[in-house]
């Protein structure tokens, strides 16, 4: 053997010398870049060697390709014989080994085969019949196909929000709504939870009952502002009794069932939430690293043989076309961003902190705008010899006066923060989601501007010693039910947002495109060009509903219905807009980081609008003269005093688990449990670098080999 291999492969002179079947080590193979690295990986030349024979065999015996059929084993562990990557006639001799295998097996092993094996089969039909039912299956491949994968993911987003109210629906209604429906139908008994007794009079003024004849004009106001007749209904939180119900010998609570119903509501969608982003997040994982086989994936293994009509065909066509074309922008990008020098770079990061400066001022400004008109409007609206009543138009502007403000602010300040944030020259999966984040600061935070304004005036700004404070614990000079109060501007803002959406389509989107297309010469048109469909104000959109829907959750509670018919609505109606009016955007995006990042902020937007339920729950005091909770000192009461009434060995286990000598173990194992986790992320994380790096050798010699045979072949 040649000393200077030998030297190479860093042997020691007692170690086993390689067989390479009579001839010498292939000097090709010596000389790929994996091979300089075998100090670091182990032998790699031994594999090079055994590559070496095999392929100087005719065949290879295709039973040894096959796996082996063990009795016993967990069937659907394997892969269906369909789906390995085997020839027909291979496909053939492994079914015989099976049947073979199978014919010895009696008994219990045999029986339990058999029914893996149907299992499986009923798993796979299964699986099947659920793809075809999948809601909106075809409307999605068809966005997907004309639009590309990053359009597609908003319809996803919006897919996923309806089934989650969906179900949330049922809850609510299943637990809170129909039971109370079905008492007042069926006039069951009605125990009062409470004793009015020793409440001053006047916290129990309330009657939003209309007086007199009603105009037509009235009702409209009230449709769309949740006063008059609509506060007499299952909508809002006034109109549910602080009773229970004895029902065949069973007692049904109601302030219970309405309390725990909300708390679920919210834990259900958070558990949803959080399901949905570690799934997104590990394909995301997967699909942002484009340095392995990002080219060949879609080229070589990007079709599916499967399709057989025409349009499908064109739409699969359609979308490996946008996936190639957002990697080939990315790749462009990175080229550029690495020959910038150092000034260039000085000059962005200048330019990227002046726009930075120029957004929070916008955001600043809009806040308190937002606060004033809120301010304003509780101010009329509750003052006795306010000018705006009887005048139907100017009381219904003054209700909607923060709706307006808020939508004002959210529509000058995106598009100003859209048209800027292009200066700070970001890869578009990048720009999509600061423009995302800053504009979804802008929503939330001007939704917690408008409860922190509401709560103030509601606590009288945490002076309970204040007269209007005094006699209830809260204003009810100027909230007579407070909570219904809140319902109702959570109510307003998700009428208001539907509304614009429906107006800008009908006002803006299509006669920009009438015009577009029957004015094309035009300059100014020409230079305004075909709209985009622009992702992150329509997630936008869809966030600031659900955490509007979130927060008037405990205070309105068929509000998750309502935004369930919205959302089935804005599907349609955002459909028909980018079909109608929108054109394929210039720059494509990655739609699996972005999905995990809608999740993100959806999980942020589900976060902060509990504060305010939970600081509703706790801390306010309740309203004396509406609502399940009248008469307890705070929402939380309810569950303290059924707890009570529970047998002792329940009151025990629940008064331990709320205890600290449950809650500091849980804390400890909790936290052992995660540093866990972070060290076997960190394991697996170093095993895949470890692959990754092999990755990129085999790449490399890939290339080398390329290169010889092309030089060999000249």
């Amino acid at each position: 053997m040649d000393d200077n291999w030998t030297d190479r492969l860093g042997r020691r002179d007692d170690e086993t010398e390689p067989t390479w079947g009579g001839r010498g080590p292939p000097s090709l193979f010596l000389q790929l870049p994996s091979n300089q690295t075998l100090r670091l990986r182990g032998n790699k030349a031994v594999d090079w060697g055994a590559a070496w024979e095999g392929a100087s065999e005719p065949t290879v015996d295709p039973q040894e390709l096959i796996p082996e059929f063990v009795p016993g084993e967990e069937e659907e562990d394997s892969k269906p014989l369909k789906e390995l990557p085997l020839s027909l006639a291979e496909k053939r001799k492994l079914r015989a080994l099976q049947e073979q295998a199978a014919s010895r097996l009696t008994g219990w092993d045999l029986w339990r085969v058999e029914k893996q094996r149907t299992l499986r089969r009923l798993r796979n039909q299964a699986g099947n019949a659920f793809s075809y039912a999948e809601m909106w299956r075809s409307s999605l491949h068809h966005i997907g196909g004309h639009f590309g994968t990053g359009i597609q993911s908003y319809f996803n987003f919006l897919r996923f929000l309806v089934l989650m109210n969906f179900v949330a629906s049922l809850l609510v209604v299943g637990f809170v709504v129909a039971p109370n429906a079905a008492f007042e139908s069926l006039h069951l008994n009605w125990t009062s939870q409470h004793n009015n007794s020793s409440v001053n009079e006047s916290c129990l003024r309330y009657d939003p009952s209309p007086k007199g004849l009603v105009s037509y004009f009235s009702y409209i106001m009230n449709l769309l502002s949740g006063q008059g007749f609509m506060e007499l209904t299952y909508l809002f939180y006034g109109y549910y009794q602080n009773s229970a119900v004895d029902f065949v010998g069973f007692s049904y609570n109601v302030p219970l069932a309405y309390l725990l119903t909300v708390f679920f509501y919210l834990l259900f969608c958070l558990a949803w939430i959080v399901r949905r982003s570690v799934y997104c997040l590990k394909r995301s994982l997967v699909s942002e690293d484009a340095s392995f086989g990002s080219y060949s994936d879609k080229v070589f293994a990007g079709w599916d043989f499967g399709l057989m009509q025409e349009k499908m065909v064109k739409l699969r066509h359609r979308s490996i076309r946008y996936e190639l074309k957002m990697d080939l922008e990315e790749a462009a990008l990175r080229k550029h961003q690495a020959e910038q020098t150092t000034s260039q770079r000085v000059c962005l990061y200048a330019l990227r902190g002046l726009v930075n400066v120029i957004v929070l001022g916008l955001l600043g400004a809009s806040f308190y705008c937002i606060y004033r008109a809120t301010d304003y409007s509780q101010w009329l609206q509750g003052k006795e010899d306010s000018p705006v009543k009887g005048q139907f138009f100017l009381k219904l502007l003054v209700a909607y006066l923060p709706s307006v403000v808020i939508t004002l602010a959210n529509l000058i300040v995106p598009i100003i923060s859209e048209s800027i944030v292009r200066l700070e020259k970001y890869p578009l999966s990048f720009e999509i989601k600061i423009t995302l984040l800053r504009n979804v600061f802008l929503r939330i935070a001007s939704l917690v501007v408008v409860l922190v304004s509401l709560w103030g005036q509601i606590t009288c700004n945490g002076d309970l010693e204040n007269a209007d404070c005094r006699n209830c614990g809260y204003n009810n000079t100027l909230y007579l039910c407070w909570e219904t109060a809140v319902g109702q501007e959570m109510y307003k803002l998700m009428i208001f947002d539907l509304l614009i959406m429906l107006l800008v389509v009908m006002f803006v989107e299509f006669p920009r495109k009438m015009l577009v297309t029957f004015l094309p010469s035009c300059p100014l048109l020409k230079l305004w060009g075909q709209q985009e469909f622009m992702v992150p104000s329509n997630v936008l959109d869809l966030v600031y509903g659900q955490t509007l829907c979130w927060t008037g959750a405990l205070f309105c509670p068929l509000l998750p219905v309502l935004n369930t018919i919205k959302y089935i609505a804005v599907f349609y109606l955002k459909k028909l807009t980018l079909f109608s009016n929108c054109r394929p955007a210039d720059r494509t995006f990655r739609a699996s980081s972005s999905n995990f990042f809608f999740l993100l902020v959806l999980l942020l937007g589900l976060i902060i609008s509990c504060v305010p339920a939970l600081y509703s729950m706790f801390v306010i005091h309740p309203s004396e003269a509406c609502g399940p909770f009248r008469g307890e000192p705070a929402m939380w009461n309810t569950v303290s005093s059924a707890i009570s009434e529970l047998p002792k060995m329940a009151r025990n286990f629940f008064r331990f688990v709320g205890s600290l000598a449950f809650a500091v173990p849980l804390f400890l194992l909790l936290s052992i449990l995660m540093f866990y986790l972070k060290a076997l992320a960190d394991s697996y994380s170093s095993v895949v670098k470890g692959l990754k790096g092999q990755l990129r050798l085999e790449g490399q010699d890939k290339l080398f080999l390329v290169k010889q045979i092309s030089e060999l072949s000249q």
